[in-house]
Protein backbone atom coordinates (compact mmCIF):
# COMPACT_ATOMS: atom_id res chain seq x y z
CA UNK A 1 0.00 0.00 0.00
CA UNK A 2 1.54 3.54 -0.85
CA UNK A 3 2.43 4.94 2.28
CA UNK A 4 0.45 7.98 3.75
CA UNK A 5 1.88 11.20 3.88
CA UNK A 6 1.40 14.35 6.40
CA UNK A 7 -0.06 17.18 4.88
CA UNK A 8 2.48 19.39 3.26
CA UNK A 9 2.16 23.21 2.81
CA UNK A 10 5.07 25.06 1.18
CA UNK A 11 5.50 28.33 2.54
CA UNK A 12 5.27 31.09 -0.31
CA UNK A 13 3.74 34.75 -0.98
CA UNK A 14 1.54 35.61 -3.74
CA UNK A 15 -1.16 35.32 -5.42
CA UNK A 16 -0.43 31.29 -6.42
CA UNK A 17 -0.31 31.07 -2.10
CA UNK A 18 -3.70 32.80 -1.84
CA UNK A 19 -5.12 30.50 -4.91
CA UNK A 20 -3.99 27.33 -3.49
CA UNK A 21 -4.66 28.07 0.30
CA UNK A 22 -8.50 28.34 -0.54
CA UNK A 23 -8.16 24.97 -1.72
CA UNK A 24 -7.18 23.89 1.28
CA UNK A 25 -9.43 25.84 3.06
CA UNK A 26 -12.03 24.07 1.60
CA UNK A 27 -13.44 27.04 -0.48
CA UNK A 28 -13.62 27.45 -4.25
CA UNK A 29 -10.53 28.55 -5.88
CA UNK A 30 -10.11 30.65 -8.29
CA UNK A 31 -8.47 30.61 -11.95
CA UNK A 32 -4.85 29.98 -11.85
CA UNK A 33 -2.87 32.58 -13.14
CA UNK A 34 -3.00 33.05 -17.24
CA UNK A 35 0.36 30.92 -18.48
CA UNK A 36 0.44 29.27 -14.78
CA UNK A 37 0.14 25.35 -15.12
CA UNK A 38 -1.13 23.17 -12.91
CA UNK A 39 -1.22 19.14 -12.18
CA UNK A 40 -3.88 17.57 -9.41
CA UNK A 41 -3.63 13.84 -9.11
CA UNK A 42 -5.72 10.82 -6.97
CA UNK A 43 -4.47 9.91 -3.69
CA UNK A 44 -0.97 10.74 -1.25
CA UNK A 45 0.72 9.00 -4.45
CA UNK A 46 -0.10 11.95 -6.28
CA UNK A 47 2.69 14.18 -4.39
CA UNK A 48 5.53 12.09 -5.69
CA UNK A 49 3.71 11.57 -9.04
CA UNK A 50 3.59 15.40 -9.08
CA UNK A 51 6.68 16.10 -8.82
CA UNK A 52 7.80 14.36 -11.85
CA UNK A 53 5.00 15.80 -14.10
CA UNK A 54 5.91 19.24 -12.44
CA UNK A 55 9.48 18.78 -13.79
CA UNK A 56 8.30 19.29 -17.34
CA UNK A 57 5.41 21.80 -17.00
CA UNK A 58 7.48 23.66 -14.93
CA UNK A 59 9.99 24.43 -17.93
CA UNK A 60 6.68 25.05 -20.55
CA UNK A 61 6.47 21.52 -21.31
CA UNK A 62 3.45 19.63 -22.60
CA UNK A 63 0.72 18.48 -20.57
CA UNK A 64 0.28 15.18 -22.06
CA UNK A 65 4.38 14.26 -21.48
CA UNK A 66 3.65 15.53 -18.22
CA UNK A 67 1.05 13.37 -16.77
CA UNK A 68 2.93 10.38 -18.49
CA UNK A 69 5.95 10.91 -16.88
CA UNK A 70 3.80 11.85 -13.47
CA UNK A 71 2.01 8.46 -13.36
CA UNK A 72 5.00 6.53 -14.32
CA UNK A 73 6.51 7.19 -11.13
CA UNK A 74 3.55 5.11 -9.11
CA UNK A 75 3.44 2.53 -12.02
CA UNK A 76 7.84 2.07 -10.95
CA UNK A 77 6.74 1.92 -6.74
CA UNK A 78 6.90 -1.51 -5.28
CA UNK A 79 3.49 -2.01 -3.36
CA UNK A 80 0.45 -3.09 -3.26
CA UNK A 81 -1.80 -0.49 -4.97
CA UNK A 82 -0.37 0.12 -8.60
CA UNK A 83 2.43 -1.72 -10.91
CA UNK A 84 3.79 -5.02 -11.42
CA UNK A 85 4.32 -5.65 -7.54
CA UNK A 86 0.59 -5.10 -6.78
CA UNK A 87 -2.44 -7.17 -5.82
CA UNK A 88 -2.69 -9.74 -8.18
CA UNK A 89 -6.02 -11.22 -9.21
CA UNK A 90 -7.53 -14.92 -7.70
CA UNK A 91 -5.58 -16.72 -9.80
CA UNK A 92 -2.02 -14.90 -8.83
CA UNK A 93 -1.54 -12.74 -11.76
CA UNK A 94 -1.04 -9.07 -11.82
CA UNK A 95 -2.47 -7.46 -14.82
CA UNK A 96 -2.51 -3.95 -15.69
CA UNK A 97 -4.59 -1.20 -17.17
CA UNK A 98 -3.98 2.03 -18.32
CA UNK A 99 -5.16 4.90 -20.43
CA UNK A 100 -3.93 8.57 -21.46
CA UNK A 101 -5.62 11.48 -23.56
CA UNK A 102 -4.41 14.50 -25.25
CA UNK A 103 -5.74 18.46 -26.04
CA UNK A 104 -6.76 17.13 -29.31
CA UNK A 105 -9.34 13.99 -28.35
CA UNK A 106 -6.43 11.61 -29.37
CA UNK A 107 -6.26 8.61 -26.58
CA UNK A 108 -4.74 5.27 -26.46
CA UNK A 109 -5.44 2.25 -24.05
CA UNK A 110 -4.24 -1.12 -22.49
CA UNK A 111 -6.15 -3.56 -20.78
CA UNK A 112 -5.04 -7.14 -19.01
CA UNK A 113 -1.60 -6.26 -19.85
CA UNK A 114 0.82 -8.34 -17.49
CA UNK A 115 4.89 -7.65 -16.99
CA UNK A 116 4.85 -4.83 -18.41
CA UNK A 117 6.10 -1.93 -16.60
CA UNK A 118 4.67 0.94 -17.38
CA UNK A 119 1.48 0.31 -18.92
CA UNK A 120 0.49 4.22 -19.56
CA UNK A 121 3.51 5.38 -22.08
CA UNK A 122 2.63 1.41 -23.85
CA UNK A 123 -1.04 3.29 -24.33
CA UNK A 124 0.48 6.20 -24.99
CA UNK A 125 2.33 4.57 -28.33
CA UNK A 126 -1.21 2.40 -28.90
CA UNK A 127 -2.83 6.32 -29.29
CA UNK A 128 0.28 7.67 -31.42
CA UNK A 129 1.36 4.36 -33.42
CA UNK A 130 -1.70 2.45 -34.07
CA UNK A 131 -5.25 3.23 -35.47
CA UNK A 132 -7.03 2.07 -32.66
CA UNK A 133 -7.50 3.07 -29.45
CA UNK A 134 -7.29 0.06 -27.11
CA UNK A 135 -5.35 -3.01 -27.05
CA UNK A 136 -5.87 -6.18 -24.21
CA UNK A 137 -3.98 -9.34 -23.04
CA UNK A 138 -1.74 -11.15 -24.94
CA UNK A 139 -2.03 -8.47 -27.63
CA UNK A 140 -1.15 -5.41 -25.93
CA UNK A 141 1.80 -7.37 -24.63
CA UNK A 142 2.76 -8.37 -28.16
CA UNK A 143 2.58 -4.61 -29.27
CA UNK A 144 4.09 -3.62 -26.37
CA UNK A 145 7.31 -6.18 -27.12
CA UNK A 146 7.33 -4.42 -30.59
CA UNK A 147 8.02 -1.46 -29.59
CA UNK A 148 11.05 -2.24 -27.01
CA UNK A 149 9.35 -2.54 -24.14
CA UNK A 150 10.95 -5.35 -22.28
CA UNK A 151 9.75 -8.25 -20.80
CA UNK A 152 9.93 -8.09 -16.68
CA UNK A 153 9.59 -10.60 -14.39
CA UNK A 154 6.46 -10.90 -11.98
CA UNK A 155 7.66 -9.73 -8.37
CA UNK A 156 4.85 -9.26 -5.79
CA UNK A 157 5.48 -6.27 -3.01
CA UNK A 158 5.88 -8.07 0.02
CA UNK A 159 2.64 -6.17 1.09
CA UNK A 160 0.73 -7.93 -2.16
CA UNK A 161 2.70 -11.34 -1.39
CA UNK A 162 1.17 -10.93 2.65
CA UNK A 163 -2.25 -10.03 1.05
CA UNK A 164 -2.49 -12.66 -1.18
CA UNK A 165 -1.43 -15.50 0.98
CA UNK A 166 -4.24 -14.08 4.00
CA UNK A 167 -7.36 -13.94 0.61
CA UNK A 168 -6.09 -17.58 0.13
CA UNK A 169 -7.17 -18.68 3.29
CA UNK A 170 -10.59 -18.33 2.72
CA UNK A 171 -10.50 -17.36 -0.72
CA UNK A 172 -13.92 -15.86 -0.71
CA UNK A 173 -15.45 -14.99 -4.40
CA UNK A 174 -18.13 -12.63 -3.17
CA UNK A 175 -19.19 -8.97 -4.61
CA UNK A 176 -16.89 -6.51 -4.30
CA UNK A 177 -18.62 -5.40 -0.98
CA UNK A 178 -16.52 -2.77 1.90
CA UNK A 179 -15.43 -4.88 4.73
CA UNK A 180 -14.17 -2.21 7.48
CA UNK A 181 -11.86 -4.54 9.37
CA UNK A 182 -10.62 -6.26 6.67
CA UNK A 183 -7.46 -3.46 6.71
CA UNK A 184 -7.27 -3.42 2.84
CA UNK A 185 -6.70 -6.99 1.79
CA UNK A 186 -10.26 -8.14 0.78
CA UNK A 187 -11.38 -8.74 -2.78
CA UNK A 188 -11.77 -5.43 -4.25
CA UNK A 189 -10.63 -1.63 -3.95
CA UNK A 190 -10.93 0.68 -2.67
CA UNK A 191 -10.74 -0.65 0.93
CA UNK A 192 -11.54 1.31 4.14
CA UNK A 193 -8.97 0.64 6.53
CA UNK A 194 -8.92 0.24 10.55
CA UNK A 195 -7.81 4.19 10.71
CA UNK A 196 -10.73 5.37 8.30
CA UNK A 197 -8.88 5.81 5.54
CA UNK A 198 -9.08 4.14 1.98
CA UNK A 199 -6.96 1.94 0.44
CA UNK A 200 -6.81 2.06 -3.63
CA UNK A 201 -5.17 0.75 -6.91
CA UNK A 202 -5.25 3.57 -8.99
CA UNK A 203 -3.47 6.93 -10.22
CA UNK A 204 -5.51 9.61 -12.19
CA UNK A 205 -3.53 12.68 -13.24
CA UNK A 206 -5.00 15.72 -14.81
CA UNK A 207 -2.95 18.79 -15.92
CA UNK A 208 -3.20 21.67 -17.35
CA UNK A 209 0.21 23.42 -19.28
CA UNK A 210 1.51 27.07 -19.79
CA UNK A 211 -0.60 27.45 -23.46
CA UNK A 212 -3.95 26.23 -21.41
CA UNK A 213 -4.02 22.85 -22.78
CA UNK A 214 -4.93 19.58 -20.75
CA UNK A 215 -4.07 15.79 -21.31
CA UNK A 216 -4.79 13.28 -18.46
CA UNK A 217 -3.41 9.37 -17.53
CA UNK A 218 -5.02 7.33 -15.16
CA UNK A 219 -2.80 4.12 -14.39
CA UNK A 220 -4.21 0.66 -12.00
CA UNK A 221 -3.53 -2.81 -11.06
CA UNK A 222 -7.25 -3.31 -10.75
CA UNK A 223 -9.21 -4.25 -7.83
CA UNK A 224 -7.15 -6.79 -5.85
CA UNK A 225 -7.79 -10.88 -5.63
CA UNK A 226 -10.85 -10.07 -8.75
CA UNK A 227 -11.57 -12.42 -11.25
CA UNK A 228 -9.20 -13.21 -13.79
CA UNK A 229 -10.09 -11.01 -16.88
CA UNK A 230 -11.99 -8.54 -14.78
CA UNK A 231 -11.24 -4.94 -16.28
CA UNK A 232 -12.63 -1.99 -14.39
CA UNK A 233 -13.02 1.40 -15.40
CA UNK A 234 -9.22 2.79 -15.35
CA UNK A 235 -8.43 1.98 -19.27
CA UNK A 236 -11.63 2.65 -20.37
CA UNK A 237 -11.93 6.35 -22.01
CA UNK A 238 -15.19 8.12 -20.89
CA UNK A 239 -15.50 6.18 -17.58
CA UNK A 240 -12.00 6.50 -15.93
CA UNK A 241 -10.74 9.27 -17.94
CA UNK A 242 -12.01 12.16 -19.65
CA UNK A 243 -10.24 14.91 -21.68
CA UNK A 244 -12.16 18.12 -23.59
CA UNK A 245 -9.67 20.65 -24.21
CA UNK A 246 -12.98 22.97 -24.26
CA UNK A 247 -14.41 22.12 -21.12
CA UNK A 248 -11.89 20.66 -19.00
CA UNK A 249 -10.50 17.22 -17.92
CA UNK A 250 -11.83 14.30 -14.98
CA UNK A 251 -10.21 11.08 -13.60
CA UNK A 252 -11.68 8.45 -11.23
CA UNK A 253 -11.28 6.16 -8.72
CA UNK A 254 -13.04 3.43 -6.92
CA UNK A 255 -14.92 0.73 -7.75
CA UNK A 256 -15.13 0.42 -11.74
CA UNK A 257 -18.12 -1.05 -12.23
CA UNK A 258 -20.12 1.57 -10.78
CA UNK A 259 -17.90 4.45 -12.67
CA UNK A 260 -18.88 2.69 -15.76
CA UNK A 261 -22.29 2.32 -14.93
CA UNK A 262 -22.28 6.45 -15.87
CA UNK A 263 -19.91 6.84 -17.77
CA UNK A 264 -18.12 8.81 -14.90
CA UNK A 265 -15.61 10.87 -16.30
CA UNK A 266 -17.49 12.06 -19.65
CA UNK A 267 -20.14 13.04 -17.10
CA UNK A 268 -18.43 15.02 -15.30
CA UNK A 269 -16.74 17.30 -17.98
CA UNK A 270 -20.10 17.51 -19.75
CA UNK A 271 -21.66 18.59 -16.68
CA UNK A 272 -18.50 21.85 -16.78
CA UNK A 273 -19.29 22.06 -20.23
CA UNK A 274 -22.82 23.21 -18.85
CA UNK A 275 -21.06 25.73 -16.52
CA UNK A 276 -20.87 23.86 -13.24
CA UNK A 277 -18.13 24.33 -11.38
CA UNK A 278 -15.46 20.86 -11.06
CA UNK A 279 -16.46 20.14 -7.40
CA UNK A 280 -19.95 20.58 -8.80
CA UNK A 281 -19.77 18.56 -11.46
CA UNK A 282 -17.85 15.53 -9.13
CA UNK A 283 -20.98 16.03 -6.52
CA UNK A 284 -23.52 15.86 -9.44
CA UNK A 285 -22.08 12.44 -10.30
CA UNK A 286 -21.42 10.99 -6.90
CA UNK A 287 -25.13 11.54 -6.25
CA UNK A 288 -25.90 9.80 -9.56
CA UNK A 289 -24.06 6.64 -8.50
CA UNK A 290 -25.27 6.95 -5.03
CA UNK A 291 -29.17 7.39 -6.51
CA UNK A 292 -28.68 4.09 -8.69
CA UNK A 293 -26.46 1.87 -5.83
CA UNK A 294 -29.30 2.88 -2.98
CA UNK A 295 -28.47 1.50 0.10
CA UNK A 296 -25.62 -1.02 -1.38
CA UNK A 297 -23.77 2.58 -1.80
CA UNK A 298 -22.65 2.53 2.11
CA UNK A 299 -20.75 -0.11 1.23
CA UNK A 300 -18.56 1.05 -2.18
CA UNK A 301 -16.04 4.03 -2.70
CA UNK A 302 -15.91 6.22 -5.87
CA UNK A 303 -14.39 9.69 -6.29
CA UNK A 304 -13.84 12.12 -9.07
CA UNK A 305 -11.25 14.50 -9.27
CA UNK A 306 -12.27 17.02 -12.65
CA UNK A 307 -10.04 20.20 -13.67
CA UNK A 308 -11.96 23.10 -15.72
CA UNK A 309 -10.42 25.26 -18.43
CA UNK A 310 -9.96 27.59 -16.31
CA UNK A 311 -7.31 25.86 -14.18
CA UNK A 312 -9.95 25.26 -10.99
CA UNK A 313 -9.68 22.06 -9.86
CA UNK A 314 -12.57 20.06 -7.92
CA UNK A 315 -13.57 16.23 -6.34
CA UNK A 316 -16.03 14.80 -4.83
CA UNK A 317 -16.34 11.10 -3.06
CA UNK A 318 -19.06 8.84 -2.06
CA UNK A 319 -17.07 8.47 1.40
CA UNK A 320 -15.09 10.81 3.21
CA UNK A 321 -11.40 10.12 2.96
CA UNK A 322 -10.39 10.82 -0.53
CA UNK A 323 -7.59 13.70 -1.13
CA UNK A 324 -5.88 14.63 -4.14
CA UNK A 325 -2.72 16.16 -4.70
CA UNK A 326 -2.07 19.37 -6.76
CA UNK A 327 0.75 21.38 -7.73
CA UNK A 328 0.85 24.88 -8.97
CA UNK A 329 3.59 27.52 -8.97
CA UNK A 330 5.72 26.69 -5.96
CA UNK A 331 2.71 25.23 -3.68
CA UNK A 332 2.03 21.77 -3.36
CA UNK A 333 -0.39 20.04 -1.05
CA UNK A 334 -3.00 17.51 -0.30
CA UNK A 335 -6.50 18.24 -0.49
CA UNK A 336 -9.41 16.76 1.50
CA UNK A 337 -12.09 16.47 -0.87
CA UNK A 338 -15.95 16.11 -0.08
CA UNK A 339 -18.04 13.54 0.04
CA UNK A 340 -21.88 12.23 -0.10
CA UNK A 341 -21.60 10.60 2.98
CA UNK A 342 -20.02 12.38 6.04
CA UNK A 343 -18.74 9.73 8.12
Amino acid sequence: MVHRRKFIQASVGGTLGIILGKIAAGNQAPAVLKGQPVVISTWDAGMEANKAAWEILSKGGRALDAVEKGVMVTEASQNCCVGLGANPDRDGFVTLDACIMDEFSNCGSVAFLERIKHPVSVARRVMEKTPHVMLVGAGAQQFALAEGFPLEEQKLSPEAAGAYQEWLLKSEYKPPLINVENKGHGPFAPARLSNGEWNHDTIGMVAMDTKGNLSGSCTTSGAGFKMRGRVGDSPIIGAGLFVDNEAGACTATGQGEDVIRVAGSHSVVELMRQGLSPEAACKKIIERIVKIKKEKAKNIQVAFLALNKKGIPGAYAIHPGFRYAIRSGKKEMLVNAGSYFKE
